[in-house]
């Protein structure tokens, strides 16, 4: 007679693996520095994760000593020997949402409007080029203005 008790399937063959939220946005330990940052971006599925990962190089190329941490499953960046942060990062399905706390100050301002008062999105979708020039712009007027307190 087989057995009527029910068991969960070994989950060795998944062990590691990071879920995935709603949108496809990686669920990651909260942690501080380049390594939760790197965990996040490598789990980032399909056509993000390039653009994940040239976002966060322009950071860390127009930043110095550029402070990263994760928090709710999301990369955030900051400057040294702030508390405060400039950017963050968050997938969804169609596209990857680069977050400017401060963005309203930017000249010009990212195009992406939001409901609170400082912050400015640039969504970015599969079929559009990035335009590193004007990213890297954005992200060294970030650097030089208050960030937002997570």
């Amino acid at each position: 007679m087989a057995a009527t008790s029910k068991t969960r399937p070994a989950r060795t063959a998944n062990r590691g693996a990071v879920k995935l939220l709603a949108g496809g946005n990686p669920q990651i330990a909260k942690g501080t520095g380049d390594q939760p940052v790197q965990a996040y971006i490598d789990a980032i599925r399909d056509w993000k994760r390039p653009i994940a990962r040239r976002i966060d190089e322009l950071v860390t190329q127009a930043i110095p000593n550029v402070r990263k941490a994760v928090k709710y499953n999301s990369p955030l960046y900051g400057g040294a020997g702030r508390e405060d942060w400039f950017l963050s990062m968050h997938c969804f399905n169609s596209y990857l949402k680069v977050t400017f706390f401060n963005g309203t100050a930017f000249d010009p301002m990212p195009p992406g409007e939001s409901k609170q008062k400082t912050v400015r999105y640039l969504d970015i979708r599969a079929d559009a080029a990035l335009d590193e020039r004007q990213v890297s712009a954005w992200i060294r007027q970030a650097g030089r203005l208050p960030g937002q307190k997570l």
